[in-house]
């Protein structure tokens, strides 16, 4: 540790990060859970001048609804930053946010990546959390975010499987003794099931719906499976007449509509599994795979997995936070998780620094 690190790490406290597709999450060190909020920001264009206006559960509701010079702006896509500056300001407005003498805030952050995410699509992000303040950055992959904070032992030479289903990726991992013995990220998740059924219904409704629209019909009666016949009224406009309409829909329509989405997740997990050494293997015949993520909460996502898969399929405790509260362990516990984390110093950025101190 750097006298710099030092020094500022007397107003700062150390920061763990889950910067998702659709949500941020954000762990002071001993403290947990302390943001989450969606990964949305509303930018003002003033004359061609941009400047932030709101920023997380502020913004989303601007989703869709914004006048023409206003942009309610997702700046992550696939997990990877798909606008560099507005994800610098994200990650600014939620430091802040968490530290309240933002004047003098300086934190280190750990961050969670894809495992398929490009040395340069992690540069980008790394990039993003120095600009905005952060003194030392750290970078851990997703899924073994997500396998410690589901607590599976993936120390122990055991086999453990983690599937992640995020917003923009599903992660699908192999671990044992501490490391990924298997990894695969797929670019489909939560918001290619949105897409899937926006797609349908304009398909089989003529009824145009917007991305919020299609979250609602996921949480409210989307399922992998269909077990009842209950109807949900979606309202939208009317392809042919453009006028505003209203259509039932039932649980058989949602998982027609999702099934492709379902099915490309499945054929993933497959290659995994096909992919793992035998041992391995038999591991997992026993321990079963372990769901995290928000995709996790659809309905009987886990009956259809462990039917297709013919292995015992678990969905961790609170998916939802599931990576955040695993990215905070390994900030708090930086002796034991070392070797699973990948640096970046300010100083790097900055070579003036040391020859200042």
């Amino acid at each position: 540790m750097g006298v710099l690190d030092k020094f500022t790490g007397i107003w700062s406290q150390d920061m763990a990060i889950d910067l998702g597709t659709a949500n941020t999450l954000v762990v002071l060190k001993g403290q947990g859970v302390v943001l989450n909020e969606p990964s949305v920001v509303a930018v003002v264009d003033n004359k061609g001048k941009k400047s932030v206006l709101a920023v997380g559960d502020e913004a989303k509701t601007m989703l869709g609804r914004t006048p023409g010079n206003i942009q309610a702006i997702r700046p992550l896509r696939d997990g990877v930053i798909a606008d560099f500056i507005v994800t610098e300001e994200m990650i600014k407005h939620f430091i802040k946010k968490v530290h309240k003498r933002s004047t003098f805030a300086n934190p280190r952050i750990l961050i969670c990546v894809p495992t398929g995410s490009t040395p340069v699509e992690r540069k980008a992000i790394q990039d993003s959390a120095l600009a905005a303040g952060a003194r030392r950055v750290q970078l851990i992959e997703e899924p073994i975010a997500a396998a410690i904070g589901a607590n599976l032992p993936i120390s122990e030479a055991t086999g453990s499987m983690v599937i992640d289903i995020g917003g923009g990726t599903t992660e699908i991992a192999v671990m044992s003794l501490g490391g990924v013995v298997y990894s695969n990220s797929l670019r489909v998740a939560g918001d290619a099931m949105d897409n899937a059924i926006i797609g349908y219904m304009r398909k089989e409704y003529n009824l145009m719906i917007g991305d919020s629209t299609a979250e609602k019909i996921k949480k409210e009666i989307g399922t992998a499976i269909a077990t009842n016949n209950n109807t949900y009224a979606v309202k939208g406009r009317d392809l042919r007449s453009g006028t505003p309409k209203e259509v039932n829909i039932t649980e058989e329509d949602t998982v027609e509509a999702l099934n492709p989405i379902l099915r490309e997740m499945i054929n993933g997990i497959k290659d995994a599994l096909e992919n793992t050494p035998p041992e391995l293997s038999a591991d997992l015949v026993d321990m079963g795979l372990t769901l995290t993520g928000g995709g996790a909460l659809l309905k009987n996502i886990d009956k259809r997995f462990s039917k297709e898969t013919g292995l015992p399929v678990h969905i961790a405790d609170d998916p939802l936070a599931c990576v955040a509260v695993g990215t905070g362990k390994a900030l708090e516990q930086e002796e034991t998780f070392n070797t699973m984390l990948s640096e970046y110093w300010f100083e790097k950025c900055n070579p003036q620094v040391e020859m200042i101190l």
